[in-house]
């Protein structure tokens, strides 16, 4: 009995701390605002000194921190800090022990942006000498601004690492790429309407980035296929083999009742981040001297951060940058190693010329050397795209692009700032390299870009995809497509898999339209044709086109590491005239007619700010984001600024 007992009483502690519940860690939570106006502040840093613990502010300023009970030990007293681009930076004293549940709110108060000028040696050794005093304090590194690897006397360590010499100044030169609209082609003539896929969203942030400022965007800013791409819709998830799914809508044509719509969806199949492939993702960052604006390489910044919270373990993340020269300030670093990846991106500042061909033939480079078989490797590139340094030309970066593509690195493109946005060539860089192109303008777009849509920005799980529409002649006398108009391919081109097309991202859609004037229609609409042949006849019809179909949809696309075409078709009805449209098509519809008013359209039928409007209020529906209601906001601000009578950057007379 006794030994039983002392049996026992031994075995107890143990069994007492195996019951035990783990300990626990400490929690930090709270709201970041501005101090001026009360708003939340999305994209600030907040971070437990002394422990590396870091959050960014979600959209309402919220954050959440979690230190873990092995890094607490005991406990203690740490300062906690918020800080974001162009306010103060703000410390609070916390008490955290294991079990600890606090609530610390920050307000910033907003503060001036001093900019720094910049040398380097000719010996490759980086200096920075700051606007205000004449003390020049020198870091030892390389001209390129990498590597460094410490401070002098009198510099605080972790101070910018910056590359190359002064700036001048920006000046109003962006560049557009000239679109000329599609016509109105007839269906007896031109049957087949052929063109590559994009879900590039870059044009509509811009405009609303012009908006903003109280000017209306030039003409060849409105892409109107990439603002009708901005937006989700809710078609259904692909439940078969191929990664997408195909649904198509007709409908009234709101400025024009003579005329229909067809609206033609593509939904690429939603994964989720955790079971996307290992990435190896190289950030090639532009830190010349024109990327110094505040919503330029500090708004890089702040997207990074951003992207970086998203990596994981497995992935693997290298950092390049490029002013004067190029360097590797990061190479192969694990997904959470984010301490290391954070503090790089934070030593960034700008300055010198901008030597573009050097960066992408680097950041090539260092994804080859960490190439992973089966996964994501993909060039990201954030610039305004000022490439004005060394070997640049267009035509010689995009066939190294091309080249790269086919050994399976592709490039995604990040466009940031104003007044010398090169915006053609950021888009061609992106349709060459099988990514997607997108234009980031405040700290709302890059949690949209890359996080909310993370897997269709970074992972691509269809290349090449193409479209080719056939339209019944029976039913239809001419159509034309809205938009694409520098996607357009010939009909041949469907059947060529050695043409190069547009790629879907993992939870992208991609939605077309085209009006189409009925047989029938009394309409004024112009509809280009051919004259009557000499030597041939009309070629006959078949059965089906006396069917119910107004038009057949086919659909061919290649595997990431594919090199043959699949092929899918999905024939489209007619539709009953009259029948109440779907949210989605009479949204999307309204985002089009604002694109034809912004571009001045000949199309533009009876389109108004106030039928977008109400055809855009009338289809809200779940509007989890608020980027329907955002729209609508576009819109109101639209009649604002076309009241006032503002003229775009060329000089241009804009009220539209």
């Amino acid at each position: 009995m006794k030994r039983s007992l002392v049996c026992a009483l031994l075995v107890l502690p143990a069994l007492l701390a195996a019951a035990r519940p783990p300990q626990e860690g400490a929690v930090v939570s709270g709201r970041v605002t501005s101090a001026d106006a009360g708003a939340a502040i999305p994209g600030a840093t907040v971070v437990v000194e002394g422990l590396g613990i870091r959050a960014v502010t979600a959209a309402d300023g919220r954050y959440v921190l979690r230190v873990p009970a092995e890094q607490l030990g005991a406990g203690g007293d740490y300062r906690v800090s918020a800080s974001t681009l162009g306010r103060e930076r703000a410390v609070r004293q916390v008490t955290l022990r294991p079990g600890t549940q606090a609530t610390l709110d920050f307000l910033l108060a907003s503060r001036a942006i001093a900019l720094e000028g910049v040398v380097a040696s000719a010996t490759g050794e980086v200096r920075r000498a700051r606007a205000v005093g004449s003390s020049v304090a020198t870091l030892q590194g390389r001209a390129a601004g990498v590597q460094v690897r410490g401070s002098s006397p009198g510099t605080a360590s972790g101070a910018p690492v910056v590359v190359g010499g002064a700036y001048s100044g920006g000046s109003d030169a962006e560049s557009y790429a000239e679109i000329v609209e599609n016509p109105f082609l007839a269906a007896s003539a031109n049957p087949l309407s052929t063109f590559s896929i994009d879900v590039d969203a870059a044009s509509y942030s811009n405009v609303r980035r012009f908006l903003r400022e109280g000017r209306l965007p030039p003409r060849d800013a409105v892409r109107i296929e990439e603002m009708v791409n901005y937006f989700t819709y809710d078609y259904p998830e692909p439940s078969g083999e191929h990664p997408f799914s195909v649904v198509a809508e007709v409908g009234e044509c709101p400025w024009n009742p003579a005329h229909r719509l067809v609206h033609v969806g593509l939904q690429g199949r939603r994964m989720d981040a955790r079971d996307l492939p290992p990435s190896n993702l190289v950030f090639l960052v532009d830190v010349s001297g024109s990327m110094s604006a505040p919503n330029k390489l500090p708004l890089v910044q702040q997207s990074l951060r951003m992207l970086v919270e998203q990596l994981r373990p497995q992935d693997r993340i290298s950092l390049v940058v490029y002013a004067g020269a190029a360097g590797v300030v990061l190479e192969g670093a694990s997904g959470d190693r984010r301490e290391e990846v954070l503090d790089a991106v934070e030593r960034l500042q700008a300055g010198g010329s901008t030597a573009g061909g050097a960066g992408i033939r680097l950041a090539y480079d260092v994804a080859r050397r960490h190439h992973r078989e089966g996964g994501n490797n993909r060039v990201v590139l954030a610039t305004d795209g000022d490439f004005n340094v060394g070997v640049s030309s267009d035509s010689e970066m995009f066939r190294l692009v091309e080249e790269k593509r086919a050994q399976g690195t592709f490039l995604t493109v990040l466009g940031f700032g104003m007044g010398n946005l090169k915006d053609s060539k950021l888009e061609g860089l992106a349709d060459r390299g099988n990514g997607n192109y997108a234009y980031i303008d405040d700290v709302g777009e890059a949690r949209k870009v890359l996080v909310s849509e993370m897997g269709g920005t970074l992972f691509t799980i269809a290349k090449d995809v193409k479209l080719q529409v056939e339209f019944n002649p029976e039913r239809v006398a001419g159509y034309r497509l809205i938009g694409y108009e520098n996607r357009m391919l010939r009909a041949e081109d469907f059947d060529d898999d050695r043409k190069d097309a547009g790629e879907l991202g993992a939870g992208h859609s991609v939605t077309a339209i085209y009006e189409v004037v009925p047989v029938g229609a009394r309409t004024r609409t112009r509809i280009r044709g051919v004259e009557r042949l000499r030597y041939q006849r009309p070629a006959a019809r078949s059965g089906a086109s006396g069917g119910g179909e107004l038009a057949f949809v086919k659909l061919r696309y290649k595997a990431p590491d594919g090199a043959e075409s699949r092929l899918l078709s999905h024939p489209v009805a007619a539709g009953e005239a009259g029948a109440r449209s779907s949210d989605d098509f009479r949204f999307s519809a309204a985002v089009a007619s604002f694109g034809m008013l912004l571009r001045g359209s000949e199309h533009k039928g009876t389109s108004s700010p106030g039928q977008v409007l109400s055809l855009a209020r009338g289809a809200l529906a779940d509007d989890p984001h608020g980027y329907r209601a955002e729209f609508v906001r576009m819109v109101e601000r639209f009649q604002t600024v076309s009241r006032e009578g503002s003229r775009d950057p060329d000089g241009e007379d804009t009220d539209r």
